[in-house]
């Protein structure tokens, strides 16, 4: 079962009843008053709301918070169902449309694009979204293999995408992929839980589906992002597995969107880059007048993280 696994972060957990009998679980902050801040973990082989802690531990105390795991990892549900990205926009608006108030949203990469489907076609109202390292703003668009389609079948059917899972979530292949993401060395409590993550007996099925490539959006930027009438931001660098040759169409079109780069980086600067990505973040979120006050507490919030 999904609850003897390790707690991916020391805090309450929650759970949310989806439609279809699937349990939406994740953890939440100390604060209960205020604007609700979410935090989304990315999809790939062994992600969790762990992906987020840099971000969770600094607004715990601070703001209400939310880390969920997406179903099919972590302590969510993990149900044998053909996941795709209609499914998980539904889950998300859901879930998300609960709240009490429109939160900010901070995701990362994939997700985003779900966050972004939810806005679009189940109506969520969202009061700021925040994209680290989003896909879909690349020249380049995957090729999909759609739900029943023959590479489907193939990478899910139990011969060929249960060996292939296993390949990927070694302790070697898991320590490559992160490793990818980082400018120096990888944080091995991030390793050791991506590792633990994928021990779970139905681990397999939703990161078989996004190994066909059918949770992307085609042409997302025009499909999803562009159609986006909230507040935008993008925080980037260089990133080994995703590019960003289109987010200037956003940026440069829209006046709903901006974009800060956060060097050096490589798909994850809230775990190196902890501070300029909080005050990215801040000044995203404040109003000008406040600005400079904000800033000076996250500096100080950066000195006290590098002398611990």
């Amino acid at each position: 079962m999904a609850k003897l696994l390790m707690p991916a972060l020391d805090a309450e957990q929650f759970s949310f009843p989806l439609n279809g009998g699937i349990t939406l679980r994740g953890y939440r902050g100390e604060v209960s008053e205020g604007t609700p801040l979410l935090l989304l973990h990315s999809v790939n082989a062994a992600p969790s709301a762990m992906e987020m802690r840099p971000l969770f531990e600094y607004y715990r105390d601070k703001r209400p918070v939310l880390a969920p795991d997406l179903p099919g990892f972590g302590i969510s549900d993990r149900p044998n169902v053909p996941y795709c990205r209609d499914m998980y926009a539904r889950w998300l608006a859901e879930w998300i449309g609960s709240l009490d108030a429109p939160a900010d949203i901070v995701v990362l990469s994939l997700t985003g694009e779900f966050v972004a489907r939810a806005i679009l076609e189940q109506g969520l109202e969202v009061k700021s979204l925040s994209l680290i390292s989003p896909t879909g703003m690349g020249l380049r668009t995957p090729p999909a293999a759609p739900n029943g389609s023959r590479i489907d079948r193939l990478l899910t059917s139990s011969w060929v995408g249960r060996p292939l899972f296993n390949m990927l979530t070694s302790r070697i292949s898991i320590r490559w992929f992160l490793g990818k993401g980082f400018v120096g060395a990888t944080p091995e409590h991030l390793l050791r839980y991506a590792k633990e993550t994928t021990r779970h007996p139905d681990a397999h099925h939703a990161p078989l589906k996004f190994l066909t490539f059918s949770l992307f959006t085609e042409q997302a930027v025009s499909r999803l992002y562009s159609r986006l009438k909230l507040p935008c931001l993008v925080l980037y660098d260089r990133d080994p597995n995703i590019s960003f040759e289109r987010l200037t169409e956003l940026t440069e079109v829209h006046s709903n969107w901006a974009a800060k780069q956060l060097s050096p980086s490589l798909g994850l600067p809230h775990w190196e880059l902890t501070s300029e990505t909080i005050a990215a973040l801040e000044d995203f979120w404040t109003p000008p007048d406040q600005g400079a006050m904000r800033s000076g507490q996250i500096r100080e919030h950066g000195a006290r993280r590098e002398s611990a």
